[in-house]
This record gives structure tokens, C-alpha cells and sequence, in this order.
């Protein structure tokens, strides 16, 4: 007993060490990463992908940690989390009522409108099942936020059309999800209810929302509040357990802890709106804290999707799947934000700021796990979803990300100072 006591204890620290030597490596070559990426002025998040995967098992093979392993989760839901509380901070909210109303159509009549014109090219490209082929085009069809926030953290973006795009990405995840197991249910043989899953989703929204407003309130009040702010010193860690709070929080309530999240930052991103100040030494601690570990976490988060594409899954669906991401990107995308935000006549988008809108739509982290999960759930064509988000993930990052920073030059949309 005791020998097999001895060889678990033996087994584990082995893990360990190869655990903590695998992040080790990651943020030292992912530190260089970002180094070349601020060299060349593209997002760091394109060259993070790109050494994910040359450093990846099907690479190099210098880091090894499985898509399904606890550390790879924790990473993902912890460095979304952080990532999209990160983007609301930087919202406002004088900006948010000029634009509320084509995030909100966007965010949701949009992303349906984006799965079902890609829904319906998987089905004549592929040749899938229509309800197939559905399921593969909302598990792809929400934009990205833990891509798009550190996007415009470094490519400084005209205020309204920045905040408008992170928005859309915060509040779209939600609606990707329950419109992927409400297709779901469909294609396993489920009943479907359309108003359950309406009522599902306001439900989800609400909450989300609710909790995301109550715990940025109640961190203002601890770090911010005039006499009640006895953590004012402990304002970065106040943060962490913040987020993770308003994460669980919304998910013990069965809602979207994104969601929570996000709008947890706007809260404290938006604390001097609602009367809470902090002193100015103190707030640039905690400006410079939130910076560096989001950075951080997108490093990590990057560099192991990139480590997990599975090039032998994309293998057989690659042209198919480049095929279907091209009309996502050239057509989907178009048709919704056109559609979407011309109607908005209070915001009077111009032309060239929906052509942005249109160009910045990264599939990403969101929809990874949304394939993964449809993978260890076996869904009717689940390898094949899989296959076709990896190719969507690859192409719309290293393609559009890449060329954000050019694009908003062209159009006039290029702010010289942060915002």
C-alpha cells in the first residue's frame, strides 16, 4: 500500500514538473511572439496562434497539454473571463447609448441571420444534412470577444466603432450557445419549443446582466467608495475574485457568466459615472495590473489553441471547410452587419464604418469549446464541426486579425491617441 502510495506521489510531481515546465516555455517563447508582433504592428493574438502551432505535438512538440485537460480549462475560462472583463472597462457608456441599438439587433436577429446563410452554403458545399449543417454554422456564427478585445487594446480603433464590435462579441456569445443546443436538441431527435428557447435566452441575458452589475457595484464600493473603500490597496485582487465571482455567480443561475463578466467591467470601467473615485496612484496600479495579466492569459490562451489544432481532423474537410468560412467572411458577415446596423438611423453608420464592422468578426476561443463540447457530446457531425471551427479559427485570425491595423488606415477609422 504504502509503495503504491509512493509511486502515485512520484507520478504526481512528475506531472507537475512537466505542467509548470510546459508554461514556463509558452510564456518565454510567447513573450518573443509578442515582441515580433509589435515589430511587424499586427495583433499579437495572429503570431500567438502561429507559435501555438509550431510548438504544438503536431510541430515541434515542446508543449503537450491536451484540449480536455484541467489545466487547458481553467486557462480558457479564467482567461476569457479576465479578457472580457478587461474589454467592458474600457467601454463607455456616453458611447453605448449612441450605439445600443445595432449591438443589441446585431447581437442577436444578426448572428441568426449569419448561421443561416452559412447553414445553408455547408449544406450545398459539404453536402451534410441541412439540420447538420445548421448546427455547424452556429457553433461558428458568434464573433470572438477574448480575440476582438485585445485586438483594440492595440489597434486603436474610432471609439463608437470599436466599442460597438467588443460589444456585439460580449453579448453574441450567449446567443451562439443557446441557438447551437437548441439545434442540437432538433438534430438528436429533442422537442423544440422556439418561445422556451427565447424566454431561455432572455433568461440567460438578464441574469447575466444582473449579476455583472451587482458585483461591479459592489467591487466600486470596496475600492472605490469614499468611506467604505477599506481595499482600496487590494483593488487588482479585488478584481480576480471579482470576476470569478461574477462568473459562477451567473452560472449557478443558469446564465451567461461572459456576460457577467463583461458588464461587470463596464461597471468599474465606469465607476466615476456612478460616483466612486479612485486616488490616481492607486488606479494606475490597477490599470497596469489588469494589462499585463490579460496580456498574459491571451498569451496563454492562444498559444494553446494553437498547440490543440489537429491537423489530421481538418485534413479531410479542408476545402470544404476553407470554402464555407470564405462565405461566413464575404457574405455572412456583410449581409448581417449591413442589414443590422444600416436600419439604426440615431447611430448614422457611415459606409465605411460597417465595412469595418464586417471585416472584424474572429471566430475564436468561444467557439473552440462549443465544437468541443458538440465532439465529447458525439453530435451528429460532431469531427466534422470540429474540423471546419479550426479552419474558421485559423483563417479569420491570421487573415482578418492580421489585417485590422491596415484596414482602419484605409478607411479613415485610425485613432493616433488611445482611447
Amino acid at each position: 500500500m504504502a509503495e503504491g502510495a509512493g509511486l502515485d506521489v512520484s507520478s504526481s510531481i512528475e506531472i507537475a514538473r512537466h505542467t509548470l515546465l510546459s508554461c514556463g516555455l509558452i510564456l518565454a517563447i510567447g513573450t518573443l511572439a509578442a515582441f515580433v508582433a509589435q515589430k511587424i504592428r499586427i495583433p499579437d493574438v495572429a503570431v500567438f496562434l502561429v507559435t501555438g502551432i509550431a510548438i504544438g505535438p503536431h510541430a515541434l512538440g515542446f508543449v503537450q497539454i491536451g484540449a480536455d485537460s484541467a489545466l487547458n480549462q481553467i486557462i480558457l475560462l479564467f482567461g476569457a473571463s479576465y479578457i472580457l472583463f478587461d474589454g467592458g472597462a474600457t467601454l463607455r457608456l456616453a458611447v453605448l447609448k449612441q450605439v445600443w441599438i445595432t449591438i443589441l439587433v446585431i447581437a442577436t436577429v444578426g448572428i441568426m441571420m449569419t448561421a443561416a446563410i452559412t447553414g445553408f452554403a455547408a449544406h450545398v458545399i459539404l453536402g451534410i444534412p441541412l439540420i447538420v449543417a445548421f448546427l455547424l454554422a452556429t457553433t461558428i456564427a458568434s464573433t470572438d470577444p477574448a480575440t476582438l478585445v485585445p485586438i483594440f487594446r492595440q489597434v486603436h480603433i474610432r471609439d463608437r466603432v470599436a466599442q460597438t464590435v467588443m460589444s456585439e462579441s460580449a453579448f453574441n456569445d450567449a446567443m451562439g450557445a443557446i441557438i447551437t443546443f437548441s439545434i442540437l436538441g432538433v438534430a438528436t431527435g429533442s422537442t423544440f419549443s422556439l418561445s422556451a428557447s427565447l424566454f431561455g435566452l432572455i433568461e440567460h441575458s438578464v441574469i447575466g446582466i444582473v449579476a455583472g452589475i451587482v458585483l461591479g457595484t459592489l467591487a466600486a464600493l470596496l475600492i472605490a467608495h469614499e468611506k467604505w473603500a477599506f481595499l482600496a490597496e487590494y483593488a487588482p485582487v479585488v478584481t480576480v475574485v471579482a470576476v470569478i465571482g461574477a462568473y459562477f455567480a451567473a452560472e449557478g443561475m443558469h446564465a451567461s457568466g461572459f456576460m457577467a463578466v463583461f458588464v461587470f467591467g463596464i461597471v468599474l470601467g465606469n465607476k466615476e459615472s456612478f460616483g466612486f473615485r479612485m486616488e490616481p496612484g492607486e488606479a494606475e496600479r490597477l490599470d497596469e495590473f489588469v494589462l499585463t495579466t490579460a496580456f498574459i492569459l491571451r498569451l496563454f490562451i492562444f498559444i494553446l489553441l494553437g498547440a490543440q489544432v489537429d491537423f489530421a481532423l481538418m485534413k479531410q474537410y479542408w476545402l470544404g471547410g476553407v470554402a464555407v468560412t470564405l462565405v461566413l467572411m464575404f457574405v455572412a458577415r456583410p449581409a448581417t452587419v449591413f442589414l443590422c446596423a444600416l436600419p439604426d438611423r440615431r447611430a448614422r453608420w457611415s459606409f465605411a464604418e460597417m465595412l469595418f464592422m464586417c471585416w472584424t468578426r474572429e471566430t475564436g476561443v468561444i467557439p473552440a469549446a462549443l465544437a468541443g463540447l458538440l465532439l465529447g457530446m458525439k453530435a451528429p457531425g460532431a469531427e466534422m464541426i470540429a474540423s471546419v471551427t479550426f479552419i474558421a479559427i485559423l483563417m479569420t485570425i491570421l487573415i482578418q486579425a492580421s489585417t485590422t491595423r491596415w484596414l482602419a488606415q484605409r478607411l479613415g477609422l485610425l485613432e493616433t491617441k488611445p482611447h
